[in-house]
């Protein structure tokens, strides 16, 4: 096994800032093994082989591979060590909830490790709580890219069968399979939501009451909000007709600042939703700062 990796690096963080190598024994986690197939079949997500070599993305927001192991017939991945999932944490945490300048801090890097995968033209396609991962320095990383494609010009044909229901953006539970970074963006909202307010945004039972559920709060789509929704797949004009409510009612402990960007994150149409490189300028991370949790290991 050759030695691991740390990244080191400034806040805020470039995606891209490496540090140096630390010595062997570094605490790792071993990923569970892949069965060896031809062609790739079973093996890690080819998307993720888009990656540039040499880069640190460990550094930006995702979870670093350390090494890889194969058997005669099988492929283990090592990855960093992090203590525990964000799902966990939100469980855990007091009664008075997160506190904004860590979920501030979460939320800025989790965008920067988007960013970095966007860059690089890789789609998450599974972001949930449970696939986030966190240390007691405050870092928090996407993990789980067992979904995760990449993808081209012109937008290839997917499956509308990814992303846990929760986190789901409306545009796949109609039927739309022509999508791209919007959902991961939608996924990454519906969690920012969930650490302001620790219960989940959107907690359908059924991919219909998915739909109505995000329709109770955003308000039912039309052409008006979202040009071309009539003509998805799935879309019913029998749809009850909901209005949208406030997000001050939806989220009351946010401030303006912070609906505004979740309000972005959540757009209908995936053409106007904001990007993470965007959403990494927005103002509400003006005084972001690196918070540490009180980890209950």
């Amino acid at each position: 096994m050759g030695p691991p990796w740390l990244c080191q690096a400034s806040w805020p963080w470039d995606p891209c800032d490496c540090g140096t190598p630390m010595a062997v024994g570094t605490p790792m986690a071993m990923g569970p093994p892949w069965q060896w197939a031809p062609r790739g079949r079973g093996s890690p997500p080819p998307a993720l082989c888009g990656l540039p070599r040499g880069s640190c993305p460990g550094a930006g927001g995702f979870l670093r591979l350390l090494d890889v192991i194969h058997t005669e017939n099988k492929l283990y991945l090592v990855f960093e060590f992090l203590h525990q999932d964000l799902k966990k944490f939100m469980d855990s945490s007091s009664i008075s909830g997160i506190a904004l300048p860590l979920i501030k801090s979460y939320l800025f890097q989790l965008l920067q490790g988007l960013a970095f995968c966007h860059a690089h033209r890789v789609l998450h396609r599974d972001l949930k709580p449970q696939n986030l991962l966190i240390n007691a320095d405050g870092a928090i990383k996407l993990a789980d890219f067992g979904l995760a494609r990449a993808f081209g010009v012109p937008v290839r044909t997917y499956t509308h069968e990814v992303v846990t229901l929760w986190y789901r953006a409306p545009e796949i539970l109609l039927g739309c399979k022509y999508y791209s970074t919007a959902v991961d963006i939608w996924s990454l909202g519906c969690i920012f939501a969930e650490m302001i307010t620790r219960r989940a945004l959107f907690p359908g039972d059924s991919e219909i009451d998915q739909l109505f559920r995000i329709f109770r709060t955003l308000g039912t789509p039309d052409e008006a909000a979202w040009p071309g929704v009539t003509a998805m797949p799935d879309y019913k004009p029998s749809f009850p007709k909901w209005a949208r409510q406030d997000f001050s009612k939806v989220v009351p402990p946010l401030d303006e600042e912070g609906r505004k960007l979740l309000a972005q994150m959540l757009h209908y149409d995936p053409n106007k939703r904001i990007s993470a490189k965007a959403a990494l300028g927005h103002p509400f991370f003006r005084d972001v700062t690196r918070a540490v949790p009180h980890l209950r290991l």
